[in-house]
C-alpha cells in the first residue's frame, strides 16, 4: 500500500511539473516606443527585450480600451469592458464573477497577484495577493494585505513589488504550477524615478517627435477640448518636480495650493538624505524656468525634455527588475517550464500630438507591447504582425495552462500562433470603446475599428468621424472622412463597425452610425 502511494504521489508531482507556469509582468502606461526591442532610439531595456530574442515580439498588438482599470478587468475576463462591467477607473469589478485566475486554481494552479490592482474591489481566485491601494505611491508604497491591513513597505515602488514577488517565489507551493501576475506602477504619472536612474537620464536628450508642435485646435472636437496636453497641462510642480519656491514670483508660472501640496506630497516621501539630491537635480529646473522664463513652443520644448527623462528613468527601474525576475528563474531551474509574458496595460503618448496619456483609439494610446516567452515552444526570435487584442490574454494563458477556454470570453488564445501552429488569427479587424469623460484628461468617449490598413473612429456625443489610411499616414493626421476617393472605404468601415459591435454585443447607444 505505502509503495501505491508513493507512486501515485510520484506521478502527481511529475504531472504538476509538467504544467508550465507562467508568469505574467504588466507595467503601467508604458508604451511600446520606449523598449529598445521596439525602437531604439530612446532607451536600452536589455532585459525586456531578452523576452524578444528568446521568444516572439507582436508588433500589432492593442487594446479595447485604454485606460488603467478597465484593462486589468479585461485581463481576467477575456472581455471587453461592456461585459465585464468595468467602463472606466471609477467601475467597480465585480470579484464574485468567474474570472481566469478561478479557473486556473481549479485546474490545480497556485496563483497570485503582486502589485498594482486598481479594480476597487480585492481580488479573487487567487492563493496569495498583495496589491497596492488604489494607484499606488512611488515612494514607501503602501500594500494591501489579504488580511485587509494596510502595511508600508520601505523603498521604492518597482523594486518592493519585485522583492515582494520573489519572497512569494521562494516560499510557493513547489508541489504545484503557478500562475504569477506582477503589475507594476511605473512608469504611471507622476513619473517619480528611482534616483539611481534619474542620475542617469536627467541631463539626457531626447529626440522630438515630428509631431511634438502640431496644431490641434484646427481638427475635430475632439483635438480641441482634450487636456492631456504636454504644454498646457503637464503641472510644473507634480508632473515635473519643480519646487514652487522658484516659480512663487512669476505670473505665468504661479502654482496654486494643489500643486504645491502635490509638491511637498510626494518629497515628503522621500528619506532625508535622497531628498536632498533629488532637489539639488530638479533645481535645475527652477533655475532655468526663472532665468530664462520660456514661453509657448519653447516652454513644451523643455516640458517635453523633463517629462521623458523621468518617464524613461522609471522605465529604466522596471527592466532592472524584469532582469531580477529573468535571473531568478535561471538560478531556480523554472526558466525551461516557464511562460513568461511582458505587456503593458496601454500605450502611452511620448510627446506625438504634443500630448501625454493615452484613452484615444489612435494607434500611440491604443497599441501596447506584447513579447512572451516560452522555451521549447516559442521559437526565438519570432516577430508577428498578426492582430492581436488584450481580450486574447486570458484565453491565451489559460490555453498555455492546458485549461479549456470558456464561451464567454470574446477573445482568441495566441497559443497556435506563438507556437507555429497557424501564422495568423482568424481576424481582419479590432474593436474600440473607451467612456470616460472626465476634467483630467477630457477625452469624448468613441468607438472605433482598426483593420491591418484602415481605422475609424467615431466620438459619438458630438457625432464626428475620423478615418486614416495607417499605410500613408501611421501618424493618424490627416482625417479622410470627408475624401471623395475614399467614401467606399468609409461605408466599408462602418459595416465593420456594426459588424463587430453585434458579434461582441455591444448594444449601449451610442448616437447613430449612419
Amino acid at each position: 500500500m505505502r509503495l501505491i502511494i508513493f507512486l501515485f504521489l510520484l506521478t502527481s508531482s511529475c504531472f504538476a511539473q509538467q504544467k508550465p507556469n507562467i508568469i505574467y509582468i504588466m507595467s503601467d502606461d508604458h508604451d511600446a516606443d520606449a523598449i529598445s526591442a521596439y525602437n531604439k532610439t530612446l532607451i536600452s531595456t536589455p532585459n525586456i527585450d531578452r523576452l524578444a530574442m528568446e521568444g516572439i515580439k507582436f508588433k500589432n498588438a492593442f487594446v479595447g480600451n485604454s485606460i488603467c482599470g478597465p484593462a486589468r478587468a479585461t485581463l481576467l475576463t477575456g472581455q471587453h469592458s461592456h461585459k465585464n462591467g468595468v467602463k472606466d477607473n471609477r467601475s467597480r469589478f465585480d470579484s464574485s464573477r468567474i474570472s481566469m485566475p478561478k479557473l486556473l486554481q481549479a485546474a490545480g494552479y497556485q496563483t497570485a497577484i503582486i502589485g498594482k490592482w486598481h479594480l476597487h474591489s480585492y481580488p479573487t481566485g487567487f492563493d496569495y495577493w498583495k496589491i497596492l491601494p488604489g494607484q499606488g505611491l512611488y515612494v514607501n508604497p503602501r500594500l494591501i494585505e489579504m488580511t485587509g491591513d494596510t502595511i508600508t513597505q520601505e523603498g521604492y515602488a518597482t523594486d518592493v513589488i519585485t522583492n515582494e514577488t520573489i519572497k512569494w517565489l521562494d516560499r510557493r507551493d513547489k508541489s504545484k504550477p503557478f500562475v504569477l501576475l506582477l503589475h507594476h506602477k511605473a512608469p504611471h504619472r507622476y513619473f517619480f524615478p528611482n534616483l539611481k536612474h534619474l542620475e542617469e537620464f536627467h541631463t539626457k536628450e531626447f529626440p522630438e517627435p515630428s509631431t511634438l508642435y502640431a496644431d490641434t485646435f484646427n481638427r475635430g472636437s475632439a483635438w480641441r477640448i482634450q487636456t492631456m496636453s504636454i504644454l498646457r497641462d503637464m503641472q510644473l510642480c507634480s508632473d515635473l518636480k519643480v519646487d514652487p519656491a522658484y516659480l512663487m514670483d512669476i505670473p505665468e508660472y504661479k502654482p496654486d495650493s494643489t500643486q504645491i501640496a502635490y509638491y511637498k506630497a510626494i518629497m515628503n516621501r522621500v528619506p532625508e538624505k535622497q531628498r536632498v539630491r533629488y532637489k539639488e537635480i530638479y533645481a535645475e529646473r527652477g533655475r532655468l524656468l526663472k532665468e530664462l522664463r520660456p514661453t509657448g513652443n519653447e516652454l513644451l520644448k523643455y516640458k517635453y525634455q523633463w517629462y521623458m527623462q523621468d518617464f524613461m528613468a522609471c522605465v529604466k527601474s522596471v527592466d532592472e527588475n524584469t532582469g531580477r525576475i529573468l535571473d531568478y528563474l535561471d538560478r531556480q531551474n523554472l526558466t525551461s517550464n516557464t511562460a513568461v509574458i511582458y505587456t503593458s496595460d496601454q500605450g502611452f503618448f511620448l510627446g506625438e500630438n504634443g500630448w501625454f496619456d493615452k484613452r484615444f483609439a489612435y494607434d500611440v494610446s491604443m497599441q501596447t507591447p506584447l513579447l512572451m516567452r516560452w522555451p521549447g515552444h516559442i521559437k526565438p526570435g519570432t516577430v508577428t504582425n498578426t492582430l492581436v487584442q488584450n481580450i486574447d490574454y486570458a484565453p491565451t494563458i489559460l490555453d498555455i495552462a492546458g485549461v479549456q477556454i470558456p464561451g464567454w470570453m470574446q477573445g482568441l488564445s495566441l497559443k497556435p500562433v506563438v507556437t507555429n501552429k497557424q501564422k495568423t488569427l482568424n481576424r481582419d479587424y479590432l474593436y474600440y470603446h473607451y467612456y470616460e469623460f472626465v476634467r483630467d484628461h477630457t477625452v469624448i468617449p468613441h468607438l472605433a475599428v482598426r483593420g491591418s490598413r484602415y481605422k475609424l473612429i467615431y466620438f459619438y456625443t458630438v457625432n464626428e468621424w475620423e478615418l486614416y489610411d495607417l499605410k500613408t499616414d501611421p501618424q493618424e493626421q490627416k482625417n479622410l472622412i470627408k475624401s471623395p476617393l475614399h467614401q467606399k472605404t468609409l461605408s466599408q468601415m462602418k459595416n465593420e463597425l456594426l459588424r463587430l459591435r453585434n458579434q461582441y454585443d455591444d448594444h449601449e447607444k451610442a448616437g447613430e452610425l449612419y
